[in-house]
């Protein structure tokens, strides 16, 4: 298998900046913008078309984290954790499942993607994650998980086995970032019930 220059920038930048957000760090989304520009180039690469479409997103969502961040209550320094309101959780992954199903769809019958569908809802799931994320909702690492250990098989798949090694140290570092979150004020409920 073949590893290229561009793949190890791209790996160096998203361990960083998962590093960083597992601190609580504002550093992480300047750095997580440089690694999804990175990332977007080697998943066309790839034919990983809605990987590639993800990163134009997470572009997105990188400026609206950094400014959520910003403008988060601060505990010595730092953004500060919250309980995830009811609707936060849901509306989200309703919204994902739609779009994962007309991603799919328009994947497998307009493209050569090579995982139309795992690949739609992998990134549906994760823009879900990365806007709990943005939002300081501590359950984002838990699906951080779940999405990161599918893409350990899909990136070893598609030969790109940096990326792979990625995944699955992402797996570990998003279980970090569980911990390291978890320090929401004692006695608060990990869900709000109110909108």
């Amino acid at each position: 298998m073949r590893v290229d220059t561009v793949e190890v920038l791209g790996v160096a930048l998203s361990v960083a900046a998962v590093w960083l957000t597992t601190a609580r760090n504002s550093w992480c989304w300047p750095v997580g913008l440089a690694s999804v520009i990175v990332y977007g180039w080697i998943f066309v690469g790839a034919r990983l078309y809605s990987d590639a479409l993800l990163q134009v997103v997470y572009a997105v969502l990188e400026i609206y984290g950094w400014w959520q961040w910003r403008r988060s209550p601060q505990a010595a320094g730092q953004p500060q954790v919250r309980p995830a309101r009811t609707l936060e959780l849901w509306v989200p992954a309703v919204v994902a499942f739609a779009g994962a199903l007309a991603l799919g769809a328009g994947m497998a019958r307009y493209t050569d993607a090579a995982l139309p569908w795992l690949d739609a809802v992998l990134t549906a799931a994760s823009l879900v994650a990365q806007f709990w994320m943005a939002r300081l909702i501590r359950a984002n690492w838990l699906l951080w998980i779940a999405v990161d250990l599918a893409y350990v098989g899909v990136y070893w798949s598609r030969a790109l086995p940096l990326t792979a090694a990625l995944y699955a140290g992402f797996v570990v570092l998003a279980a970090v970032g569980w911990r390291r979150w978890g320090a929401v004020a004692p006695g608060t409920p990990a869900v709000r019930a109110s909108a």
